[in-house]
């Protein structure tokens, strides 16, 4: 199987816009790495509901189909979004479904140095600059991208000290890949997203840098998530360009909607799922992503020795929300 570093340089080939990948790790350690890593790395901001349980086993059915490993994050970077237990009810609901994880579980919260370091890396490669910019300022001068408001550069060279939010200065190129299940995706990101925050004002690391980073450490050659993360996928993808890291291969997956038509989610009060009987929501979750097992199987180990033997993207529905 091809890496996503691979992928990456032949869409390059195709597409002389796009900016070549550098790859920072050494060749022995790339190929001691296995072919196949993958993760899940929810957000503990309430208990694991059938939207993520959806995540969890897309992800963890391609890793096992392709004898890869599955890795757990928690992404508990945002102080103020965590829910207090969430974490280690997140850790026993999976392992109630019967899910089982390679190596040790990375908390975000634990790994502020890797994320200031990367930060000093950009720093040093006239990347980052501060902004001082209000929500109020933004929401009054910014333009609608893909994925909210467009930063117009106010601070871009007014040479604010850097104890102010740390923003990523966005090369004005345009970011190509192939998603698995999407196909080719381009995004002009300086156009579509702006100049975006790695650091908050209140020492907060955001999302985008914590994830590049830490999927980046750890080695992931396969990210399979929800597709309301497509929209991150390039800002990710040019700060991966920027430090150097490979880009991994990725596949989005449909999202779970509620009954209004709204993404099933804790903020919408995703209903929590049952540890106490956890086989018929792995089996609905399965049917959500294309796979019928509910005739062949009668409990968590007889689910477990066929999904993955069974599991295929081209069963994947299309990319779209279902209820």
């Amino acid at each position: 199987m091809k890496s996503g570093a691979i992928l990456a340089r032949e869409a390059a080939d195709q597409d002389k816009t796009e900016i070549a990948m550098n790859n920072p790790i050494p060749m022995p350690e790339l190929m001691s790495l296995p072919c196949y890593r993958g993760r899940f790395a929810p957000t503990p901001s309430g208990a694991l509901h059938f939207g993520s349980l959806i995540a969890a086993l897309g992800s963890y059915l391609d890793a096992r189909a392709h004898a890869g490993e599955w890795h757990l994050r928690i992404e508990d970077v945002d102080p103020p979004r965590v829910a207090p237990g969430s974490a280690d009810s997140i850790l026993r609901m999976l392992d109630a479904l019967g899910f089982e994880w390679d190596g040790p579980v990375v908390y975000q919260s634990q790994r502020s140095e890797a994320y200031a370091a990367a930060i000093e890396r950009l720093i040093d490669a006239g990347r980052i600059y501060g902004c001082d910019c209000s929500r109020k300022l933004l929401k009054e001068s910014a333009i609608m991208g893909v994925d909210g408001p467009v930063y117009p550069g106010t601070c871009r060279e007014r040479n604010l000290p850097l104890n102010t939010a740390r923003r990523f200065r966005v090369p004005a190129t345009r970011i190509v890949f192939n998603d698995l299940l999407a196909g080719r995706v381009a995004c002009a990101v300086a156009d579509e997203c702006g100049d975006f925050v790695l650091l908050r004002a209140d020492g907060v690391f955001t999302y985008q840098l914590a994830v590049t980073v830490d999927d980046a450490e750890l080695g992931i050659t396969h990210i399979v998530r929800g597709a309301d993360l497509l929209a991150s996928t390039p800002r990710q993808i040019v700060l991966q360009q920027a430090l150097g890291y490979p880009t991994p291969t990725y596949l989005h997956l449909p999202v779970a909607l509620n009954d209004d038509g709204g993404k099933l989610s804790k903020q919408t009060l995703a209903a929590p799922l049952r540890d106490d009987d956890p086989l018929p929501a792995l089996l609905r979750a399965a049917q959500f992503l294309g796979l019928d097992l509910r005739q062949e199987t009668g409990s968590l180990a007889e689910f477990w020795q066929l999904a993955a033997r069974v599991w295929q993207r081209g069963k994947l529905p299309p990319l779209r929300a279902k209820r």
